[in-house]
């Protein structure tokens, strides 16, 4: 998304916002976030800060603000909180009490791996009541996007080569991975580094992808991202089992998931090209490898 600054946006959006949170008088530019025209930290005249985000109330990543607006009131507390939402002259603006910390560290051995499985147990055990209407099912985003029906009914030319080989095989795995998928527990389903803030705790942001799933959903995403950041499936597994929702899933269950989850990756990287997509779909890969055994 084109981004833009704080002093980019029109003066009318600017005095909306400041009449939220008072008179802004510094304004820092974090490092990530790829859904939002605008990410900032407002410093305000009484010393607070208060983190923005920002989109055009037009666009396809607005319904997501809106979601996640909407789901925040009944978050668990590793989410920050919403402190105002506004809309004014085509721009959408969501302010989020500041978190102080660090993207978190996914690399083998990092200390910050204990705080993210607290955060991720605490995600699968809330049992707040969600707004159904703007919490949609995992199983039906997968059904959706039939990831290897697409695959395989018109294999594109530059297909992995494990995947084209098991195109047959794979033909039922979109429903198998929806089935698995299916539950009533609050997922985030879009856990990365930038995703996670860490000081003496993990913090989770960025709820605009969250799902109805099964338990144990975000910590199979995560698998992904920890072989992402240079651990072996089985060590990424063995650190999802230290979460409390991991033994809620049936290894059939993660099976399914892993073909499922790198059928998606794969039909997402041929689809829509992006290089954040590279490293992730060769992750996914190798953990369905894995839960196949098998190598490509």
């Amino acid at each position: 998304m084109t981004r833009v600054d704080w002093y980019d946006l029109p003066y009318s959006v600017r005095c909306a916002v400041e009449a939220e949170c008072g008179l802004v008088v510094g304004v820092t530019t974090p490092d990530g976030g790829r859904n939002a025209n605008l990410i900032v930290v407002l410093e305000v005249q009484d010393g607070r800060q208060v983190f923005v985000k920002g989109v055009q109330a037009d666009t396809a990543e607005a319904a997501g603000f809106r979601r996640e607006a909407a789901l925040n009131p009944a978050l668990p507390a590793v989410a920050p909180r919403l402190l105002w939402q506004v809309e004014v002259d085509g721009w959408l603006m969501l302010g989020f009490e500041y978190i102080p910390g660090r993207h978190a560290d996914l690399s083998l051995g990092s200390a910050d791996l204990i705080l993210v499985a607290d955060a991720v147990s605490a995600i699968a055990r809330h049992r707040a009541p969600i707004p159904t209407p703007e919490l949609p099912a995992l199983a039906d985003k997968i059904t959706r996007i039939s990831a290897w029906t697409r695959l395989g009914s018109d294999p594109p030319s530059n297909l992995d080569p494990w995947a084209r080989a098991n195109l047959d095989r794979f033909a039922d795995a979109d429903e198998c991975a929806a089935e698995w998928a299916a539950g009533d527990s609050l997922a985030h389903t879009d856990l990365h580094a930038h995703n996670i803030l860490v000081n003496d705790a993990a913090h989770v942001v960025d709820w605009s992808w969250a799902h109805r799933a099964a338990p144990w959903i975000d910590a199979a995403y995560l698998v992904i991202r920890l072989i992402q950041n240079g651990h072996g499936p089985a060590q990424a597994e063995q650190w999802a089992a230290t979460t409390e929702c991991w033994h809620t899933a049936t290894p059939v269950a993660l099976d399914s998931f892993a073909v499922g989850t790198f059928g998606i990756w794969e039909f997402l990287r041929l689809a829509r090209p992006h290089p954040v997509r590279e490293a992730a779909t060769a992750a996914a890969r190798r953990w369905a490898q894995h839960r196949l055994d098998e190598q490509s």
